[in-house]
């Protein structure tokens, strides 16, 4: 089995330095935008919490039937900072083993959570876009309110945009950091 470089083991404290950033900065952030809100309206999602103007964005998705949105509604903000912690006690792991396979495979692991995790994201957006209260006041047949994933979209006189926050691009950027790591450690021959 062959050892990590001394670039690999400088990469796996990068990735956790990033991934222990979620806990100071938001992961994602929606603004969103309308003449009665010259300012804009915006939430930013934590890894453990949803803050910004989420009482006044409740208020307004009311009227279209949309759910409200709080903090105790989502299993994530238990599960996810555990899965973090985790895998970033699994980094340490790997650094002890000092062994390629190990961080190959650790890698594969920070990959399956992040799809995993965009992939809850979406069906949340989802779940609150498109399960509307029948009894709401204002109904539009045929029309969904799920914010964009990511990007932009306008929805009735509203226009929303979707984007990773500080602690999201910190997230993304552990994440190109683990795949350079796996080419560069592919392409350099240590023996044990």
């Amino acid at each position: 089995m062959k050892k990590l470089t001394a670039l690999g083991k400088v990469n796996i404290i990068l990735v956790m330095l990033f991934l222990a950033s979620l806990w100071v900065f938001p992961m994602w952030q929606i603004d969103l935008r309308a003449p009665q809100y010259p300012g804009g309206l915006s939430m930013k999602i934590w890894i453990n919490n949803i803050t910004g103007d989420v009482d006044i964005i409740n208020g307004l998705n009311h009227y279209i039937g949309m759910k409200t949105i709080h903090k105790q509604d989502f299993r994530e903000f238990v599960y996810l900072p555990v899965a973090i912690l985790s895998f970033i006690g699994l980094g340490v792991v790997v650094l002890l083993l000092n062994r390629k396979i190990a961080y190959y495979l650790w890698t594969i692991l920070f990959l399956i959570l992040g799809l995993l995790s965009f992939y809850d994201f979406y069906k949340w957006e989802y779940d609150y876009g498109h399960n509307l209260d029948p009894n709401a006041p204002i109904k539009v047949p045929g029309m969904a309110y799920q914010p964009p994933l990511l990007g932009y979209k306008k929805m009735l006189n509203f226009e929303a945009l979707s984007q990773p926050h500080i602690g999201g691009w910190c997230f993304i950027l552990a994440g190109v950091l683990l795949l350079a790591g796996c080419y560069y450690q592919s392409r350099k021959s240590i023996r044990p």
